[in-house]
């Protein structure tokens, strides 16, 4: 990707754009799917004021992408990486460091990436960074009272909803890989998948809402979450499931399109099945989270 381009995100979803190019914001009709879905469905273990929250959790998915603003450069720096991870460019040892700086330093010592947090991405990180901070809020709420414990409800579900970006983000495969927004050029395509640069935006924003409702992915959601035992690996696997399907998703636009104005059941059906990953991850990540805090 150019200097001068930049990754907008959708379902967690990016477009390239031109700085400084006007764009509306998009993918909201996705987020908000999977945060409404994954908090409709959490188990009744969970602390009733949580379990009360589903609007807002639903609310909060699409967060992070309110706060671009090109004019904000300090921001939009700070956050803009954390939507993705462009798996083919991260090699092996950098899956195994510990923090997302010494990812980024194995990514300067052992890669040729110009600009590895750009050309890599952090969305992993920014997962279990999150999930951690929850699981530290459960377990002060467990023993505060008053006041404190209403304040740290208030915090818990923000970060809650916060969180649920990025594990949405993780589900569409555009945000799992070097094709991001039609093959990349950079890359042998023997099978002449589609260049096309508004295929990421058409996919996630303009065809998830022509063709998957909200009670579709609510009612898609498995009956029981998932404690993950080791968290960092679950979602290592979870983005690596993602990144499987990159060329699924591919062959589907080859195949019969992501047409917004004629929705074709395998690429409806495929879309749907995304969200309800996004979902199902979310609500196991918020219940390991729960679950840790009393460990």
């Amino acid at each position: 990707m150019s200097s001068n381009r930049m990754r907008l995100p959708l379902l967690g979803l990016t477009l390239v754009v031109t700085l400084g190019a006007m764009s509306a914001p998009w993918g909201r009709d996705g987020h908000l799917m999977v945060g409404r879905a994954a908090a409709a469905n959490v188990p009744g273990d969970m602390p009733a004021f949580f379990r009360r929250e589903v609007q807002e959790l639903s609310y909060l998915n699409f967060e992070p992408d309110r706060w671009r603003d090109n004019d904000m450069v300090e921001m939009n720096e700070a956050f803009r990486y954390d939507h993705y991870i462009d798996l083919e460019n991260v090699p092996a040892a950098a899956r195994e460091a510990p923090d997302r700086f010494q990812f980024l330093a194995v990514l300067y010592r052992e890669t040729t990436l110009s600009r590895p947090e750009r050309d890599a991405g952090f969305l992993p990180f920014r997962i279990v960074e999150l999930a951690q901070r929850l699981e530290t809020e459960f377990r002060r709420w467990r023993t505060a009272s008053g006041e404190e414990k209403a304040w740290i409800e208030e915090r818990i579900v923000n970060d809650a909803g916060v969180l649920g970006h990025y594990v949405a983000d993780g589900s569409q495969p555009h945000h799992s890989t070097i094709h991001f927004n039609g093959w990349s050029a950079n890359a042998p395509n023997p099978r002449d998948f589609s260049t096309a640069r508004d295929f990421h935006s058409r996919f996630e924003s303009a065809f998830v809402s022509a063709a998957v409702t909200p009670d579709e992915v609510r009612d898609g959601i498995g009956s029981n979450p998932e404690v993950l035992g080791d968290l960092r690996s679950a979602v290592w696997a979870y983005l690596d499931e993602s990144n499987d399907l990159v060329e699924r998703l591919y062959e589907l636009e080859k195949d019969v399109g992501f047409d917004p104005a004629n929705p074709h059941p395998e690429a409806s059906a495929f879309a749907l099945e995304r969200l309800t990953a996004g979902a199902e991850m979310l609500r196991s990540v918020w219940y390991t989270a729960w679950m840790n805090s009393g460990g």
